[in-house]
C-alpha cells in the first residue's frame, strides 16, 4: 500500500507531497512510546515502570505525541521517496502533520528535487590546449623566487624600499571618533615585505622612502564596510632589513633542498614548473568544459540548493575576514548585499553540479567501493590518519555521501576531459571539486 497520497508541483525543482502513515503504524509507534515513557516516569505514589497507562498519557500526552511524530515523518518520508522515485537535493520542509488517535496520520513534505536534463549534449568541447613545456626565462623566474624566500635579512639604516622588510607598530589614531566608553583599538606589532601582493598597497606605499624611527601615516578605505569606511592609520617603523642574495651555485643548491649539484636543483625546479603549467592547462580546460555543459543545458534552478550555496559562499567568507584579524562584531558588513553578489557564482556552482551529476546517469558513471577506499586512503595519508579514522569522521559529519558525489563528477570531468582518473578531492572541505574553476 503506498503511502503517498498526491504529489503536485510546487515550483522549479520543487515538489510537494501528501503523505499518509496508517493508523496501524500510528497506534503501534504510539503504544512503544507510551511504554517508554511509563518505564522511565516518576511519579509519587507509583513504583518506577508500574504507573497506570492513563496516567501516563493523562501527564505525557503531549510530549508522546510530539516523539511518535518525530519518528514516524523521517521514517515514513523516506519510503515516499522510495515510493515516487524523488530525487531530492536537500531534507524536505514539513509543512503541516495532521493527526488525531485511531486515525492516518498525514504530513505534506515540499522538497527540492533534480531537475530533469534531457536531452544530455556531449559534442565535441572546444577547450584550450596550452603549453606546458618550461622556458628557461620560466625557470630562471621560479629560481629566483626560490632564492628570493631563502634570503637573509640585514638591518639598514637607510630608508626601506621595495623588496625590504619593515617591522613597527600599526595603530589606527582615531580614538575621539569613538562612541563615548569604547576603547580604542590595540596597536599591532606587524613584519612585512614592502611591496608584497598580501600587504596593503597604501601601506607599502607609505612606508617606501622612510627610516626606522619614522612614522608612516596613510588612509585606508575598508571595502567590508557598507558604505566603505575610510580610515587613517600610523606606523611607527621599527627596523628596515634588505634582503641578501645568496649566489647561485652547488651551496645554494645543497641548501635548499640537499642537492648534490645546482643543475639538479635546475632540473627539479624544471619539473615543478612544468607540473604547475600542467595543472594550470588543466583548471582551464576544465572551466571551459564546464561553462560550455552549462551553455548548452539551461533550466531552472532549485532556489533552496542556491539558497545554501550562497550562505556557504558567505560562510567561507566570515572565515578568511577572521582569519585576517577582521572583528566581524565590530565591523558594518551587509551580508544581505554580499548576499546576493554571491548569488550569480552560486547558481554557476549549483548549475554545474546539476549537470555533471546528470551527464553521470547519461554515462552510467559510478565510483565503485575500491576507486572509494582508494580515494579515501589518499585523504587520511594526507590527514596523517588511518581510512577508518577518516571514515569514522565523515560518517559522523554525514560527508561520506557527498565525497561520493564528488568522486563522481570528478570522474565524469575526467571522462569528458579524456584523463584517465579523476582527481583527488578533499572532504574536509565542504566545497565541491568543480568550484575551484568557477570564474
Amino acid at each position: 500500500m503506498s503511502v503517498v497520497e498526491s504529489i503536485e508541483e510546487a515550483g522549479i525543482c520543487r515538489k510537494k507531497l501528501t503523505v499518509a502513515v496508517p493508523a496501524p503504524a500510528v497506534e503501534a509507534e504510539v503504544s512503544r512510546v507510551e511504554n517508554e515513557y511509563r518505564s522511565r516516569a516518576r511519579i509519587p505514589g507509583f513504583r518506577k515502570g508500574k504507573v497506570p497507562l492513563h496516567i501516563v498519557r493523562q501527564r505525557f500526552g503531549e510530549d508522546i505525541k510530539q516523539d511518535v511524530i518525530e519518528r514516524l515523518v523521517p521514517r515514513y518520508w523516506h519510503q515516499a521517496q522510495a515510493e515516487s522515485e524523488i530525487k531530492a537535493l536537500l531534507p524536505p520542509q514539513v509543512e503541516s502533520v495532521d493527526y488525531d488517535a485511531g486515525t492516518d496520520l498525514k504530513f505534506v513534505a515540499t522538497v527540492e528535487i533534480r531537475p530533469d536534463i534531457d536531452p544530455i549534449d556531449l559534442t565535441a568541447f572546444d577547450l584550450p590546449d596550452h603549453e606546458t613545456d618550461p622556458t628557461d626565462d620560466e625557470v630562471a623566474d621560479a629560481i629566483e623566487d626560490i632564492r628570493s624566500r631563502v634570503a637573509t635579512r640585514v638591518e639598514v639604516e637607510r630608508p626601506a624600499e621595495r623588496g625590504d622588510l619593515v617591522a613597527g607598530t600599526l595603530s589606527s589614531p582615531e580614538s575621539d571618533a569613538l562612541p563615548h566608553g569604547q576603547d580604542p583599538p590595540k596597536a599591532q606589532s606587524v613584519e612585512f615585505e614592502v611591496g608584497d601582493e598580501s600587504v596593503w598597497e597604501e601601506l607599502s606605499l607609505a612606508v617606501m622612502g622612510k627610516s626606522a624611527g619614522q612614522k608612516a601615516d596613510f588612509e585606508r578605505t575598508e571595502p567590508e564596510g557598507d558604505p566603505p569606511v575610510k580610515k587613517r592609520f600610523s606606523l611607527e617603523i621599527t627596523v628596515v632589513r634588505e634582503r641578501v642574495l645568496a649566489n647561485l651555485d652547488d651551496a645554494f643548491a645543497a641548501r635548499v633542498g640537499k642537492f648534490e649539484s645546482f643543475e639538479n636543483f635546475r632540473s627539479d625546479v624544471r619539473a615543478r614548473v612544468h607540473a604547475a603549467k600542467e595543472q594550470n592547462r588543466r583548471h582551464l580546460r576544465e572551466r571551459a568544459l564546464l561553462d560550455q555543459l552549462r551553455d548548452r543545458h539551461s533550466f531552472g534552478l532549485p532556489e533552496g540548493v542556491v539558497r545554501r550555496e550562497i550562505e556557504f559562499l558567505l560562510r567561507e567568507y566570515s572565515e578568511e575576514l577572521a582569519a585576517r584579524g577582521a572583528d566581524l562584531s565590530a565591523e558594518k558588513i551587509d551580508w544581505n548585499r554580499l548576499g546576493e553578489e554571491a548569488k550569480p557564482q552560486a547558481e554557476r556552482r549549483v548549475h554545474a553540479r546539476l549537470v555533471l551529476d546528470a551527464v553521470a546517469e547519461e554515462m552510467n558513471l559510478e565510483i565503485s567501493e575500491a576507486e572509494f577506499e582508494t580515494a579515501l586512503a589518499h585523504i587520511a595519508a594526507s590527514q596523517g590518519k588511518t581510512p577508518i579514522v577518516m571514515r569514522q569522521e565523515l560518517d559522523k559529519a554525514d560527508k561520506l555521501i557527498d565525497l561520493r558525489l564528488q568522486l563522481v563528477r570528478q570522474k565524469v570531468i575526467s571522462e569528458l576531459l579524456d584523463e584517465s582518473a579523476p582527481q583527488e578531492v578533499d572532504p574536509g572541505d565542504q566545497s565541491d571539486p568543480v568550484e575551484p574553476v568557477d570564474s
